[in-house]
């Protein structure tokens, strides 16, 4: 691997086209090359929302800076920091799926255990009877900041399903979606509702700034 890396640049790219596993080139403007870029944006995220977690556990030993709610501490069996990593590890191997299309980084089992993760973490939420606004610690605003990347990023991996089928996987578009929802549910269980309460859209602020004019 470090002799594949030695080579930072290579200038090939210059003339707008990027290099294909299979010695192919494309446009750098090709729609898989968005999808790759919005995966990669989406993971460079989840990094962020990784560092702001490790530091809201630091803080979580001072007692005027909690702001971690008590179910994210006393979940064994839910590591939160884990699955922050092994998705950052699945939407890599999304791109790798997308540089090389034989390759199979994902699959249902993946798709099952984000699904596993989000029940398993609404059983200690209350319901949701509101629309949320997407604030709330900088934890919590960083997931809702990933969240919607990996919507535009479903977008366009579905943009590309239609344009180029063999380009991306199914079960490469179904993981993207289900992500999205792992995020929403990851943003309220991260919300600790003695600390930070999730902010609720309030019809009455625009009413409140229309009467004031």
């Amino acid at each position: 691997m470090g002799n594949r890396l030695s080579k930072i640049y290579t200038r090939t790219g210059d003339d707008g086209s990027t290099g294909m596993a299979d010695g192919s080139r494309l446009s750098k403007t090709d729609t898989i090359f968005n999808v790759m870029g919005d995966i990669d944006e989406l993971n460079s995220h989840i990094g962020l929302a990784r560092a702001y977690l490790a530091q809201a556990v630091k803080d979580n030993e001072t007692p005027n800076k909690k702001q971690l709610p008590e179910h994210l501490q006393s979940q064994p069996t839910l590591d939160f920091a884990q699955a922050l990593v092994i998705i950052q590890h699945l939407l890599f191997n999304i791109g790798g799926e997308l540089a090389m299309p034989e390759y199979e980084g994902v699959n249902a089992t993946h798709i099952e255990w984000l699904e596993q993760q989000i029940d398993a973490m609404n059983t200690l939420l209350p319901p949701l009877k509101d629309f949320i606004l997407p604030t709330g610690s900088v934890l919590v605003s960083q997931l809702h900041v990933a969240r919607t990347v990996c919507r535009r990023a479903e977008r366009r991996a579905v943009m590309l399903q239609q344009q180029q089928p063999q380009a991306i996987r199914p079960t490469a578009v179904s993981l993207i979606n289900r992500l999205s929802d792992w995020l929403f549910v990851a943003a309220r269980f991260c919300t600790d509702p003695k600390q930070i309460s999730e902010v609720l859209w309030d019809s009455q602020v625009l009413q409140k700034l229309a009467n004031d004019k």
